[in-house]
C-alpha cells in the first residue's frame, strides 16, 4: 500500500463524508532548515501535520511524533484557498495562520490541488 493510500486511509475517519482529492505530509513551526542543523532539539521545535484537500474543503491534521497518524483536526478551509506555489526542496505554503512547509516530494499533489482550482472557475 503506498503512502498516499495510507493517509487516506487514516485520515478519511475523521473527515465529515468528504472524499480525499490530495494528501501530504507538512510540517510547521520551525523552518525546517533551522530543526534540520539543530538535530534532535530541532525536531521537538516542529509539528508534523497531514494536509487533505477534499471536494469540499483543505483539511489540515495534527500528527504523531512519527507524522503518518493523524490525531485531531487543527483547521479548515474552504476548498477555494491556493495552497502554493510550492517552490524549492521546502516550499512554504498557505494551510492557514502558521507557517508550514511542505518537502519538494509532494509538489505534485500541491499542484494538482491548486489546478483543480483553476479548472472549475
Amino acid at each position: 500500500m503506498s503512502m498516499r493510500d495510507k493517509l487516506v486511509a487514516r485520515t478519511q475517519p475523521l473527515l465529515q463524508g468528504e472524499r480525499v482529492q490530495q494528501v501530504f505530509l507538512a510540517q510547521s513551526g520551525a523552518s525546517p532548515w533551522l530543526s534540520g542543523i539543530a538535530g534532535l532539539f530541532g525536531q521537538a521545535l516542529i509539528r508534523r501535520r497531514i494536509v487533505a484537500v477534499t471536494d469540499r474543503s483543505i483539511v489540515v491534521f495534527a500528527t504523531d511524533f512519527n507524522g503518518t497518524n493523524p490525531r485531531d483536526v487543527v483547521r479548515r478551509l474552504p476548498r477555494g484557498t491556493r495552497i502554493g506555489p510550492a517552490k524549492g526542496i521546502w516550499a512554504r505554503i498557505n494551510v492557514g495562520d502558521e507557517k508550514t512547509w511542505s518537502h519538494a516530494r509532494f509538489r505534485k499533489e500541491i499542484e494538482a490541488a491548486d489546478a483543480a482550482l483553476t479548472a472549475t472557475r
